[in-house]
């Protein structure tokens, strides 16, 4: 008997390969043991996604402390965690838009006249988000290299992983809450400001408990992070605003402001 994954010669009583480990399968494959199996690997508590999902609830400092320090059997590994975190977004997005369309009409946040430009960006950012959340990890990592600078705890490709980490769990959490709140009419631009305190507060929790802070240290250093997203953010905007100058001309901002000066009229 060999093993079917990687070949290796096995004792016809042996449960697992020696080599790779993998399980070894006697049965062919039946409706009983496929949901078994399902239920093994999503819903037992001793299994990794199931573990990782609730220790960065609970013990963040042990998932990426763990996997920064060279362990990677305890816990789903970060490239894998990320892209789950990708998929179920890009699901979430699927269910809202077909089912609950009316529930990412974020026009209500942006100014009158151009509630319309706004949603635009959101249908933008929904068909890139996997591009969104990938482009977000380095500028996170940036910023905690800035606030941190004093603290050689963590280099920049480390602080890569600690955000991929915290960027995946928030994906997958928000997509259990907005779910719900969609199904009972909720915006998400009612709850906007509700997810922003949670990501804010869970990526500082994160951070206290690798950094090891007080809290009088993480909420200076959670105030310094804000200021200097905040500038990078003040950046891009005039980046974007460059982009679409050259891109679309500035015919693009005179509808735009056309478009303002109507509604307010309008409104008066």
């Amino acid at each position: 008997m060999v093993c079917k994954n990687c070949q290796t010669e096995l004792l016809s009583k042996s449960d697992y390969c020696n080599t790779c480990g993998g399980k070894v399968i006697r049965n062919r494959l039946t409706i009983r043991n496929l949901f078994e199996h399902i239920s093994e690997t999503f819903f037992n508590y001793d299994n990794k996604l199931l573990r990782t999902f609730i220790n960065l609830l609970t013990k963040p400092e042990d998932v990426i402390g763990s996997y920064i320090a060279g362990v990677r059997k305890k816990y789903v590994n970060v490239i894998s965690y990320f892209a789950l975190a990708i998929s179920i977004t890009g699901l979430e997005y699927f269910i809202l838009n077909k089912f609950y369309p009316e529930a990412i009409d974020i026009s209500a946040l942006s100014a009158k006249g151009l509630e319309s430009f706004t949603n635009d960006i959101m249908m933008t950012i929904q068909e890139y988000q996997s591009f969104v959340l990938m482009a977000f990890i380095p500028i996170y990592a940036i910023i905690a290299k800035i606030v941190f600078f004093n603290l050689k705890k963590f280099n920049f490709t480390e602080h890569l992983v600690i955000f991929m980490f915290i960027t995946a769990q928030l994906s997958i959490v928000g997509a259990f809450i907005v779910i719900p709140f969609a199904m009972f009419g909720i915006k998400m631009g009612s709850i906007s400001l509700f997810i922003l305190g949670f990501q804010l507060l869970y990526s500082a929790y994160c951070l206290k408990r690798l950094y090891q802070l007080s809290f009088k240290g993480i909420v200076l250093r959670t105030l310094w992070f804000i200021v200097v997203f905040f500038v990078l953010y003040i950046i891009a905007i005039i980046a974007v605003l460059a982009i679409l100058f050259f891109t679309q001309g500035p015919e693009f901002f005179k509808e735009l402001i056309e478009t303002q000066r109507a509604t307010s009229e309008a409104v008066k």
